[in-house]
């Protein structure tokens, strides 16, 4: 199957050729090099012959390889100015973990081909060379939170290559290293009647699309990124900077971004005491931004003593341990912000609210499968205190973060496991034994 480059008047991918027609066959050092074209009139076409060698090519610069041999095929005149979809190569196809049923949390997905989404010029496929594995993927294997829609592919922490980019979509292009986080949709307010994407809330959307075990607006399913392949809307396509490992920025897209909102949207910053609860991969992203945004102290607080050394490698400047006598009396009045990762309904919640100075906010982000305990009305109302959550972030907020990490050398702790290991990855997620965060690993979609 030969695909053949095609062209627009926007920014693209475009291409001319260096070192004149090459056969199929010839050394590398005489292929033809690819160059970055803004605007064009009359162009020369390049078809790519899917052959069983491996050429190298550059886009825009950018050095990577392409599978499959460059050939000469015609000259032809591109004078219309009609935008195209861009393709790097089209002849892939989509295979995943799939969840049948419960117990695939359980180490049991099955490695299977899925159909995506059907095809809108708003959308970009993306190549996926690394995956963070997250806890929601857990709840939504196991039916957690609610049941599942099987046949599932988990995983919203993508980061990989464009390989199909729609027409409509804006800043991002064919060859681009791009990220996509828990979301893949929302109604951006195209009929006008959503305050919330008006409003820049685009994870507060009522038609909110999850990247996994959602619904598109034209009927398609969502599959995330435990796969070769992911489909997802442009909007909410992150470029990836260049100063950041595709490991390291992978679970920053969800675990990273559902920490980093809460902080910056309740003034975490200098002069602010920040309290994160629980360290694990959501709170050891808490711990990281908040002294990257300069908060005066930061507390991680936990059940037990034993990740007391890590807490503070990573950023605590003290640590409560809820299971010391007289824990909360003792740290009374002492903290300004409070993010709760932790997802267990037994959570001490009237305690912790103690902990907060008057006019302080607790922010709730791990998501227990039950409800929340009740506490007592006096905690909030004596100290004028306020209690909310937090849902991922927006683009925005994903895109100001991951600046943040190149700008403060901000590195999670991370585990490369093998995409081949995920149902083993999955169970050692669920009995605690990531520190902190697990990413699956695509060997064959990773650039040497």
């Amino acid at each position: 199957m030969d695909t053949h480059g095609q062209y627009s008047d926007a920014p693209h991918s475009g291409v001319s050729t260096a070192n004149g027609p090459r056969e199929v066959g010839d050394p590398p050092a005489a292929l033809m090099t690819l160059q970055y074209i803004r605007y064009h009139r009359q162009l020369n076409v390049i078809t790519l012959s899917n052959f069983s060698s491996e050429a190298e090519g550059g886009a825009c610069n950018d050095r990577r390889r392409w599978v499959g041999a460059w050939r000469w095929d015609k000259t032809t005149n591109c004078q219309s100015e009609s935008k195209t979809t861009i393709n790097m190569s089209t002849d892939y196809k989509f295979e995943g973990w799939m969840g049948l049923d419960p117990k695939s949390v359980e180490g049991n997905m099955k490695w299977q081909s899925y159909e995506p989404k059907p095809w809108e010029e708003s959308d970009v496929d993306i190549r996926i060379s690394h995956c963070g594995i997250c806890g929601s993927d857990i709840h939504t294997l196991r039916s957690g939170w609610y049941e599942t829609n099987y046949p599932c592919v988990v995983g919203h922490e993508i980061v990989g290559r464009a390989v199909k980019v729609g027409k409509e979509v804006k800043g991002i292009k064919v060859g681009d290293r791009v990220g996509v986080g828990a979301q893949s949709g929302a109604c951006m307010n195209h009929k006008g009647d959503c305050e919330e994407c008006a409003d820049g809330a685009v994870n507060h959307c009522a038609k909110v699309v999850n990247t996994f075990d959602g619904k598109f607006e034209n009927g398609g399913k969502s599959y995330g990124g435990y796969a070769d392949y992911n489909r997802a809307k442009g909007d909410f396509v992150i470029q990836i900077p260049e100063q950041l490992s595709s490991a390291a920025a992978a679970p920053m897209l969800c675990g990273g971004v559902t920490t980093y909102a809460p902080l910056i949207h309740n003034g975490c910053g200098p002069g602010k005491t920040v309290g994160i609860i629980g360290v694990g991969g959501l709170g050891h992203f808490g711990l990281l931004w908040a002294k990257a945004l300069g908060a005066k102290k930061v507390f991680a607080i936990s059940r037990s003593h034993a990740k007391e050394e890590d807490a503070k490698k990573i950023g605590a400047d003290e640590f409560i341990a809820t299971g010391d006598d007289g824990w909360a009396g003792k740290y009374a009045n002492t903290i300004d912000i409070i993010v709760c990762t932790v997802s267990s309904p037994k959570m001490p919640l009237g305690q912790y609210l103690q902990l907060l100075r008057p006019h302080g906010t607790f922010v709730q982000v791990g998501a227990p499968e039950d409800e929340l305990p009740g506490f007592n009305a006096f905690a909030l109302i004596a100290k004028g205190a306020k209690i909310t959550g937090s849902a991922i972030g927006t683009p925005k907020d994903i895109r100001e973060m991951l600046q943040l990490a190149v700008d403060k050398k901000v590195k999670p702790w991370i585990v490369e496991r093998d995409m081949k290991e995920a149902n083993q990855a999955i169970v050692d997620m669920e009995d605690g034994k990531a520190r902190y965060r697990y990413v699956l690993v695509n060997g064959k979609h990773v650039e040497k």
